[in-house]
């Protein structure tokens, strides 16, 4: 990423990604305000990931062929499941496993693929910042 932060859709990222790439502040979840990662805990990075429609956790499971939802680019990648304040898990929907709020179980707020142990994305147009 350029000096200025600026990603590939023309967003201004300044404020949320300090000059090393991790988060300058807390992440929160938009429905009730949990946090979900401390501020430092977290590298921007930019990744096409098909996300659904964010649900209550007992509605994302569904695998049918149509599924609503958004291809986002934008994340926080953490490494370690124990870096999180407060995140669920949904059961596996084929090799991935959604990251949801575990407060109110809204989500999905990221993805996780199984294959790989140390990668946990967290979209940044599915979270707040604080």
């Amino acid at each position: 990423m350029d000096s200025n932060q600026e990603s590939k859709d023309g967003s201004d990222r300044s404020e949320l990604v300090s000059e090393d790439g991790k988060n300058t502040k807390s992440v929160l979840c938009q429905r009730c305000g949990c946090k979900v990662l401390c501020p430092g805990m977290a590298v921007f990075a930019e990744k096409e990931l098909f996300l659904p429609a964010m649900q209550k956790k007992r509605s994302l499971n569904s695998t049918g062929d149509s599924v609503d939802g958004d291809t986002l680019t934008s994340h926080w990648l953490v490494d370690d499941m124990y870096t999180f304040e407060n995140v669920g898990f949904t059961k596996d929907v084929g090799r991935i496993k959604y990251l949801i709020c575990a407060d109110c179980e809204i989500g999905p707020i990221g993805w996780h693929c199984l294959d790989d142990k140390k990668c946990f994305y967290v979209a940044l147009e599915r979270v707040n910042h604080a």
